[in-house]
């Protein structure tokens, strides 16, 4: 088997909940060496959120898979010690705490990378290292908001929504691992120095939100919430079927509706030269929407879906988690994945994503019992089992 694409990589994670914990994944998945280090006694607070299995939350076995697990309080000279002599060995260090927190405990990034000037530290926050809003605790909803998602998120005679995941914290993470590879690239190509990779939730966000500033800048427009549609885009919404079911249909390149039109035996619309182009749709959208919904509501969504295939217009139903587990395409190409939990029973897991055909990322492991390989790590670190002993003793691991 293939030599992963990251073996080699020494992350350490000090990090908690989603941001930081997602960021590391990544990398354990692709190969690093991922160690954790967890508060002793409680762990990272996101073993015990939603669902569990047994004491462990089932979010545990997907956040921490191929990682391991270390305890050291940070809070205490000991426990410093421990996370600084991981990070003189470390390529990548992840925290998301509040800005100054690492400072605080002695563990800010000129400190560590004098003894690292290799050293790549990502720090995600609510709102970045810098500025006015530095010292202010920001969650992913926090980001989500101030970064404009949640503003043109909903039907705009409602308040506004959020999406039922904590999509600003992921977003952060990804933003955190292309940073952390493009400072490691610049590490290996010129000169060997580290760097911070400073993430703020909220620009994450705002990094998604498309055309919306240069629109306002140019012509004031703000745009709004608009239900199920994508604002200027047509036709792209979604439409009910015969049976209930909800499928998206986007034909709003100008062959594929033509395409679309046909299927539904409207050439009228398909051969009219103001609907040529999406700007001329645009102007008709709600015309549009209405005889693409009255054709959809007159079929069951497996032949809407066998029509829209057929006539080549991109199409999908609106998928439950209970539709995903029973897709053949997701199936075959190993989405669904299981592993063995320490309790012998066996748990469905996201696959790993993206897919690399010659070095593929794996599970590993899925997430570590806390605290698991402390004894393991410390011990490569030059502690001798008695002073592993006494840390145990005073609760500092």
């Amino acid at each position: 088997m293939a030599e992963k694409p990251l073996a080699g990589v020494r992350v350490l994670e000090l990090g908690q909940f989603i941001a930081g914990p997602f960021t590391g994944k990544f990398f354990a998945e692709f190969g690093a060496e991922v160690v954790k280090i967890e508060p002793p006694g409680q762990g990272d607070p996101l073993r015990k959120w939603r669902m569990l299995a047994g004491d462990t939350s089932l979010w545990w076995s997907v956040q921490a898979r191929g990682k391991k697990s270390v305890t050291a309080d940070l809070r205490t000279a000991e426990g410093q010690e421990i996370a600084r002599r991981l990070a003189s060995r470390a390529d990548i260090l992840i925290e998301n705490f509040r800005p100054g927190t690492l400072e605080k405990w002695n563990l800010g990034y000129e400190s560590l990378a004098e003894a690292n000037p290799g050293l790549v530290m990502v720090r995600l926050s609510g709102f970045g290292q810098s500025g006015p809003y530095r010292d202010a605790p920001g969650f992913g909803a926090v980001g989500e908001s101030m970064g404009g998602l949640r503003y043109v998120t909903g039907f705009p005679d409602r308040p506004p929504v959020r999406l039922n995941l904590s999509i600003g914290d992921s977003l952060a993470a990804l933003h955190g691992v292309i940073g952390a590879l493009m400072a490691l690239r610049q590490r290996e190509v010129r000169g060997g120095r580290g760097q911070v990779v400073d993430v703020a939730l909220y620009e994450a966000v705002f990094n998604m939100m498309e055309s919306t500033l240069p629109e306002y800048d140019r012509y004031g427009v703000v745009r709004n919430r608009t239900g199920t549609n994508l604002t200027g885009i047509v036709p792209s919404n979604t439409y009910p079927s015969r049976d209930g079911r909800h499928v998206v249909i986007a034909a709003n390149a100008d062959s594929i509706f033509k395409r679309l039109m046909n299927a539904m035996g409207r050439r009228d619309l398909a051969e009219d030269p103001k609907l040529a182009g999406n700007e001329g749709r645009a102007r008709r959208a709600a015309e549009l929407d209405e005889a693409i919904g009255a054709w959809a509501a007159g079929l069951d969504a497996q032949e809407l879906k066998r029509r829209l295939d057929e006539a080549g217009v991109p199409n999908g139903p609106i998928y439950s988690i209970a539709d995903i587990v029973a897709d053949p395409q997701y199936a075959a190409r190993g989405m669904i994945e299981s592993v063995q939990l320490a309790d012998g029973t066996s748990l469905k897991v996201p696959g790993v994503v993206p897919k690399l055909t010659g070095t593929p990322g794996d599970i590993g492991w899925p997430g570590p019992a806390l605290g698991e390989h402390t004894s393991e790590v410390l011990a490569s670190l030059g502690y001798t089992a008695d002073e592993i002993g006494q840390l145990r003793a005073r609760k500092v691991i």
